[in-house]
């Protein structure tokens, strides 16, 4: 077979990118506070020494959002340079070897303000969409809180003053209208999340779940060791279509415990 060319990566004439990293295979990239954080100064560190400006962010637990404007080197060196340093802390910390991430990153160019506006609130309304949260300032590891004027982690690493100004030169009264924004129903499709993907049923759910456990019934699942629970839980949240509530409401345990394993 083969191997065709990977495409040029489109350059952005604003400079400003939004990137999606996955996991490799959907694994889950981070696993406790300690992980999320560590990406986080991965991020900040390269932030002050390439020059970035970070206009939003939101890590999942396996895959990874940034919207940021381009520093004193090319993009892909810089994420490059990011990708090296979590991987080699992943690796050493879990005792593992070979590709953490899928492939090479993700990206599109952001050409305009009302896009740039768009990627910003989409970005943040992934653990919403997701089922994590019911709000978007309740998930701690996104720039939300950053946005609505509360701390968010590390100090200094978020951007806020490009977009709030969009909103009013007032500061006070562009949190208002951000948050506003912010939180707005939509239909917002954004790099490879503008197909829109199949959501099972719960039937079909049920089925997809059934197949997966074997001979362990549904019913059964709360009620197993927390060792095999939280792996029979990680295998299922790799189900296509199958979202975090829905898996709760269908096993009748909390959404936090899902989440958790």
């Amino acid at each position: 077979m083969i191997e065709m060319p990977r495409g040029a990566r489109v350059k952005s004439k604003t400079g400003i990118y939004h990137i999606i990293w996955r996991g490799a295979n959907r694994q889950e990239i981070f696993h406790d506070d300690e992980d999320w954080t560590k990406f986080l100064d991965i991020l900040k560190k390269h932030k002050n020494k390439c020059g970035l400006n970070v206009y939003a962010w939101c890590l999942m637990t396996n895959h990874v959002h940034l919207l940021i404007k381009e520093g004193n080197e090319d993009i892909s060196i810089t994420m490059k340079r990011m990708g090296v340093s979590y991987v080699g802390y992943y690796n050493w910390k879990y005792r593992t070897i070979g590709h953490l991430f899928q492939d090479r990153f993700k990206s599109e160019s952001v050409e305009n303000n009302k896009y740039l506006l768009t990627v910003v609130r989409y970005i943040h309304q992934n653990p919403v969409k997701a089922g994590m949260v019911s709000q978007a300032d309740e998930w701690r590891w996104s720039s939300c809180c950053g946005y609505y004027g509360k701390s968010s982690y590390p100090n200094s690493l978020l951007d806020f003053d490009y977009i709030l100004r969009m909103f009013s030169t007032h500061p006070t009264i562009a949190i208002e209208r951000f948050k506003e924004f912010n939180e707005r129903k939509n239909n917002d499709k954004c790099l490879d999340e503008r197909v829109d993907k199949k959501r099972l049923s719960d039937e079909e759910a049920r089925l997809e779940i059934k197949k997966l456990l074997g001979t362990i019934e549904i019913p059964q699942v709360k009620s197993l060791p927390k060792i095999k629970r939280n792996e029979v839980l990680r295998q299922v949240k790799g189900i296509e279509g199958l979202s975090l509530r829905q898996t709760a409401r269908i096993f009748g345990i909390s959404l936090s415990l899902i989440f958790k394993a």
